[in-house]
């Protein structure tokens, strides 16, 4: 009876074995096939914000009757630009007074014009005033004994050669 009695002892222990060390190994290898099924799945849902979207509308072109601010056009926006530019660069030259760049040859032209004006003014300012010069109405008679402007400049040059005067000279020279 002490048989039976071991073997019933022994039925309900259990086997006494060791389990085979290859069921955590497949066990491992089970959950990294799983874990890497799920990523695989994971990363073929899309993301909503690399979604593709819309195009943006593209903005109108712009050309010359395109409203640009306060109600002005592009092209009158440009105009006062423009002139508002031309203005101050106007200004500038004129305060400051820009050299243009000549040539030799403008130069000399220029100094010889300003010294024909300078001889040109100085015989303007020998001639003597204009009443001295004509004969008024009503004028005395000794007004007329004056010299002219070319009997002048004669007696200047010839050395006070006789000058006759139109009044001198007879009326009908033929007769």
């Amino acid at each position: 009876m002490r048989r039976g009695r071991r073997r019933g002892k022994m039925a309900m222990e259990g086997p006494r074995h060791q389990p085979p060390t290859l069921v955590p190994l497949l066990m491992s290898v089970t959950a990294v096939l799983i874990s890497h099924h799920i990523f695989n799945a994971a990363a073929q849902i899309p993301d909503p914000e690399l979604l593709p979207t819309d195009p943006p509308k593209k903005p109108d072109p712009v050309t010359s009757e395109s409203v640009v601010f306060w109600g002005l056009r592009l092209w009158q926006v440009v105009g006062i630009f423009s002139m508002f530019i031309l203005a101050i660069i106007i200004t500038l030259c004129c305060i400051f007074k820009c050299r243009i760049p000549r040539t030799k040859k403008e130069i000399e032209a220029r100094n010889v014009q300003r010294q024909a004006a300078k001889t040109y003014a100085n015989t303007l300012e020998t001639v003597p005033p204009l009443n001295e010069l004509t004969d008024m109405p009503g004028a005395l008679a000794e007004a007329s004994a004056l010299q002219t402007v070319s009997e002048q400049v004669q007696a200047h040059d010839s050395g006070q050669l006789p000058v006759v005067r139109e009044e001198d000279e007879p009326a009908n020279p033929v007769t």
